[in-house]
This record gives structure tokens, sequence and C-alpha cells, in this order.
């Protein structure tokens, strides 16, 4: 049996639940207390990050292997797009630039160097990015989910929600429509329940 350990609110931890879950892979998922982290979790991961999957003595430790090794097992949709290189580096924008710029936005009292608004002008600039790639479309890269959609998404979402009401008030309607059909789907809520 394969095994998860997840917290429910971690935005890496989403996206592999949503990965696991859209292939298909039967999985036990274990929520894990991040102050309380459970030794057998800790056994094969001593970094003690989540998400953390034991898939049958292979365990795979960050996020984006995690959903690479479930969609490898099942992709009935094709969010791979085939290995789609745009896959890959807008994934990297988000992971390596725009989760900084999420950070400081989401905990401007921890970074006192900059106003809270210089952070949240910082992320802008990548969610401007999204929307314009929303033009013609309802997803990121294709007429239909892909990888990066969902790899995406908690990030967003994250950074929607630390002001809801100036998140409503941009010019983004394009990325706000996605981020609200995705909020919707059945697949995030059947993540999401305790």
């Amino acid at each position: 049996m394969n095994t998860l350990y997840s917290f429910r609110r971690c935005p890496y931890a989403m996206r592999a639940r949503m990965a696991l879950r859209y292939s298909g892979v039967p999985v036990d998922i274990i929520e894990v207390s991040l102050k309380a982290k459970p030794a057998a979790m800790l056994a094969i991961s001593p970094k003690g990050t989540v998400p953390v999957l034991d898939a049958d003595g292979r365990v795979i430790d960050e996020s984006l292997e995690i959903m690479h090794w479930a969609l490898a097992q099942h992709d009935p949709q094709g969010w791979l797009m085939g290995g789609d290189a745009r896959i890959a580096e807008l994934i990297a924008a988000n992971d390596q630039g725009f989760k900084v710029q999420l950070n400081r936005y989401k905990y401007a009292e921890r970074y006192p160097e900059q106003p809270m608004e210089v952070y949240r002008a910082e992320g802008a600039l990548f969610l401007q990015r999204l929307d314009e790639l929303l033009t013609d479309r309802d997803y990121l890269l294709a007429e239909h989910l892909s990888l990066a959609d969902v790899a995406l998404l908690p990030f967003v979402r994250q950074f929607a929600h630390v002001d809801r009401e100036w998140f409503a008030q941009t010019p983004y309607v394009r990325l706000q429509a996605w981020l609200q059909r995705l909020l919707e789907s059945g697949l995030f809520t059947a993540i999401m329940k305790k």
C-alpha cells in the first residue's frame, strides 16, 4: 500500500494529493501534525517536511516528484501534455520566484525591509502573467487541465487569500475565474475534506 504523509493546508501537499487522486493510485493519507511529526515519517524522510510518499518502499519527498510519479502510473486526461517544456518553466517560475514573493507578502512582518504592498506588487506581476495565459482558454497552457494548473493552484489560492478583497478588485478577472473554477472542482474539494 502507498502511504502519503500530508498536511491538509500545505500547498505542496495539496498538489501532491490532487495528482494522486486524479491518477487513481490507491494511497493511505496520514495527516501530520507539524508539531508532532510521526516517527515513521521521519524514519523514511529525516528532513521532516510534507508531503512524503512511501510508494511501496520507494520514498519520494518532493511534491513535484510525487506528481510526476502519480502521472506516470495513470494520466487519463493528458496533464503531462507530452512533456511540453512550458509546464516545467511555469512551475519553476512559481516554485523559485512566486513562492518567495508569496511568503514575503503573507508574512510581511518577518520581512520589514519593505512594506507589504511592495511584496504584493512583486507577486502580482506573476498573477498578471497567468491572467494573460488565460486570454483565449480556460486553463494555463491548454484547453484542459494540465500539471501546470494543478501545481500552481495552491500557491495562487494562498496569495489570493492573504487579502481577498484586494484580489477581487484586481484586473485579473480571467485568473479569478480560473481560481474559482478549480477551487469548486470535485478534485479540489475531495482532497480538502477533513
